[in-house]
């Protein structure tokens, strides 16, 4: 195993609430174009993003413990290569686009927020 510092990713892991599991995998392959594989892990449906070395992933989690909810921890979600094509899903797949992809500078690129089929307040962030 890799050694990991302190330092090497701001973010480890992340798990976004829901109330079900079925409905939420739909929707989050949907809108990102993937596949999601989904298993039971300590008495929770897991439904794991996809992700690559060095591992900072996540997933969808449905317990008793995982409550969706707007308020709390913001997460900002991989939307390259362009924010839009991701945004253009949300909608048809059952979510709602709650701030449309809007400039932060040159630098840093593209945000957007919207609400998915659980009601979670996600964030989106692209180059483009």
């Amino acid at each position: 195993m890799e050694k990991l510092s302190k330092t090497t990713n701001a973010l480890n892991w992340f798990e976004i609430p829901v109330t079900d599991a079925a409905r939420a995998k739909a929707f989050y392959e949907s809108v990102f174009d993937i596949q999601m594989q989904q298993f039971e892990m300590m008495g929770m449906q897991m439904i794991m993003f996809p992700s690559q070395s060095p591992k900072t992933g996540g997933a969808l989690v449905q317990s008793p413990q995982h409550i969706p909810g707007t308020t709390g921890a913001v997460i900002y979600l991989n939307g390259n290569p362009n924010l839009q094509l991701v945004l253009d899903r949300i909608e048809n797949a059952g979510g709602k686009v709650t701030m449309p992809k809007t400039h932060i500078n040159p630098e840093t690129g593209y945000m957007a927020f919207f609400m998915d089929t659980e009601g979670n307040a996600v964030g989106l962030h692209s180059g483009e």
